[in-house]
């Protein structure tokens, strides 16, 4: 039998039904929130994955064409490869809910979101949130949630819930924020450079609609859940325990302070193998096992023992130290901007291209179609980490990685009308031991500078961490993949110097309150701000010159009239430029020209004709025309690209000419005068008027 709960938010409906939809599931719920529908459903296996010491969790979240009333485009117009966006609220509905299963949960899971009818109102991937998380919640798969979420935007200073797609438009913040009823688990968005204070009283202003969303969820738990499967945690011998840690513990705390990550891992790594060694049992096939799930324990013990204890991190920093930075631009002779970004043991070479309207990325989206001209993508090569490993393409981690620097990056950018290119900027990460995300960032602000960008400010990111236990509590600055590995926090911040420009916050534990968020913002603004020095030694400012290796984008204003003229019958006109000047060029329908080429001499011919064909004829004026046409009473000759004026035979000289062949032939160029141009836009020259006066100069 079906049940359904309701909660009115921002001003629309949501209902979540379950019991009629996908009903062998372990959870299904149907979340609809105006004309958007979701199908969220949830299954774990019977049998636990054996071997296996980590949560095996897969969320997918897919839309479905036909939810907007649309055919897939493509060969086999049918749904394939995830888009851009279904892998990034993948991520959104995975991040918050991960943290929230109880350890030894060991069973292959997963979470299916669906969208079968979207309003396009852009409210999918929050919705997808809240449906995923009631299904786990109403089914019998062991889950700490239920979790809410909200978009949360700020217009005309004035925080809204939920807006439109085009009220987002106008908006100076956006973010979605996933919770529990207690505490914030995750927050994803961007804004135009705001205050911290903003960012806290945005996330404070979501988490009270999560905690209505919340409570509704719980109301459908309460008449449709299921009994909980038991996580079963594996038993280890106390004394096994206490006999690994004798032989390894001071080992580790040694070892945790080397600081070349490489060696480091090395280092432990042989503790581990000796402690396999010394303790093996052959009668006994669990033993190796037991003893490395313990040296793993004691080694996430010992990290955060020394942080919280004595203030002291892997790499001897205190908590708000950040690593030695150097930053290098300029670095490739034929790139259009290029920077090599290092922080550490992570380095980003970031490199910029410039090119047309012709190269923007069209995206066809459940919304509607619409362009990109500013992508930034990422790679994370295998050596980077010191792997040896295919090459595959980017996966969810890459894909998220590089929206968020974008995201960062996007705020300072200059319009299209101040800068009508297309940006391309691409970041390799050559190095990884944390953060190189943030790495991109600041990488990739130095290389649009260093092309001649004309970004508002710079723009830095650094990743913070946190370590708690109990009421011990400690942010640290600029974390090193150990820190990120073993900590409880990644909350990774980008800005200005005057404000935030976008926010990524994931949690390992069960939440973190606004008061440890503000405590953690102010802490990075400290971070980003020194960061933001480092980075302006090395340029301070936008270069006045581009490469000259980037196309030069040149726009002109024509009458939409003359529109017709430009492109010609079929495109011929426009065609003959592109191929006879070797230029990229462009006509909007509001008379916007724009014309692309590296060579500047090119772009000044193709400009030329471009004037010559939307020129208008002015009375009074001398051309020089060639003549198309002889007739018994006049010529016709051609003053500009297309068009033609009448010579009368009485003004072709200054004499009376009996034959207009007499005078001139087709072909030949002949100076003329504009006399007049009628309502109906016929020209009427005078070859006479535009030569001197045999007479006049006869006079003494």
């Amino acid at each position: 039998m079906a049940q359904t709960v309701e909660l009115e938010v921002a001003g629309r409906t949501l209902r979540l039904e379950t019991g009629h939809l996908a009903k062998q599931a372990d959870g299904a719920v149907l979340a609809t929130y105006g004309d958007t529908y979701v199908l969220a459903t949830a299954v774990a296996s019977q049998a636990d994955k054996k071997d296996t010491d980590f949560l095996p969790l897969t969320v997918d979240y897919q839309e479905k064409a036909y939810a907007a009333g649309k055919i897939p485009g493509g060969f086999f117009r049918r749904e394939g490869q995830p888009s851009e966006r279904e892998k990034l609220t993948s991520r959104l509905i995975d991040r918050p809910m991960r943290p929230l299963f109880p350890e030894g949960w060991y069973y292959e899971t997963q979470v299916i979101a669906t969208v079968i009818s979207a309003d396009q109102s852009g409210t999918s991937d929050v919705v997808g949130i809240i449906a995923s998380s009631a299904a786990l919640a109403i089914s019998n798969i062991p889950f700490n949630g239920p979790v809410g979420a909200v978009r949360v935007a700020r217009l005309n200073g004035q925080f809204v819930i939920n807006p439109t797609l085009s009220a987002l438009d106008e908006c100076d913040l956006s973010l979605v924020v996933a919770g529990t009823a207690d505490a914030v688990m995750m927050v994803e968005g961007g804004a135009a450079g705001l205050p911290e204070s903003v960012m806290i009283a945005a996330i404070e202003r979501a988490h009270v609609e999560i905690k209505k969303i919340v409570e509704i969820i719980r109301k459908l738990v309460a008449v449709s859940g299921k009994p909980k499967r038991a996580a079963v945690t594996e038993q280890i011998d106390p004394a096994l325990a206490a006999t690994v840690e004798t032989h390894t513990a001071a080992k580790i705390r040694e070892a945790i302070f080397i600081p070349n990550k490489t060696a480091r891992q090395e280092r432990l790594d042989a503790i581990m193998a000796e402690a396999v060694e010394a303790l093996k049992k052959e009668d006994d096939p669990d033993r190796e096992r037991h003893v490395k799930l313990v040296f793993h324990n004691l080694e996430y013990t010992e990290v955060r023992k020394m942080i919280l204890e004595k203030g002291k991190r892997a790499d001897g920093r205190g908590p708000a130290d950040i690593r030695p930075i150097t930053c290098e631009v300029g670095i490739l002779p034929r790139a259009h901007g290029s920077a090599l970004f290092t922080r550490g043991e992570t380095q980003a070479l970031a490199v910029v291209t410039l090119g047309t309207s012709d190269d923007e990325q069209k995206i066809d989206a459940l919304e509607g179609e619409y362009y990109r001209n500013f992508m930034l993508h990422y790679n994370f090569p295998p050596f980077s980490v010191g792997e040896a490993r295919p090459l595959r393409s980017p996966g969810r981690r890459e894909i998220g990685h590089g929206a968020l620097a974008e995201r960062a990056l996007k705020p300072v950018l200059p319009s299209k009308q101040e800068f009508p290119y297309t940006l391309r900027l691409v970041s390799d990460i050559l190095e990884s031991n944390g953060s190189s995300s943030m790495a991109t960032v600041c990488g990739g602000s130095l290389a649009l500078m260093d092309a001649g960008v004309p970004v508002k400010e710079p723009v830095a990111g650094i990743a913070m961490g946190l370590i708690k236990e109990g009421d011990k509590v400690m942010v640290i600055s600029d974390i090193l993949g150990l820190e990120d590995h073993l900590g409880d926090m990644d909350f990774k911040v980008c800005g200005t110097a005057q404000g935030v420009t976008a926010l990524q916050m994931d949690i390992k534990i069960a939440g973190i309150t606004a008061q440890l968020m503000e405590r953690a913002l102010a802490q990075a603004r400290e971070g980003r701000l020194y960061i933001l020095e480092r980075m302006r030694l090395a340029l301070a400012a936008p270069r006045p010159q581009m490469s000259p290796y980037a196309p030069r984008i040149y726009t002109l204003k024509i009458k939409p009239e003359k529109i017709r003229e430009v492109i010609g019958p079929g495109g011929k006109v426009i065609r003959d430029i592109v191929a006879t000047c070797g230029v990229k060029m462009d006509v909007q329908d509001d008379g916007t020209v724009t014309i692309a080429s590296s060579d500047e001499a090119s772009a000044q011919k193709a400009i030329t004709r471009v004037n010559q064909i939307t020129e208008e004829v002015e009375v009074g004026k001398l051309y020089m025309g060639k003549v198309k046409k002889i007739m018994d009473f006049g010529a016709f000759v051609e003053v500009l690209p297309g068009v033609d004026g009448l010579v009368h035979i009485s003004q072709l000289a200054h004499h009376r000419v009996k034959a207009v062949t007499d005078e001139v032939k087709e072909g030949d160029e002949v100076l003329v005068k504009v006399l007049e141009v009628d309502r109906q836009g016929k020209i009427r020259l005078s070859r006479k008027e535009a030569m001197p006066d045999p007479k006049a100069s006869a006079q003494p």
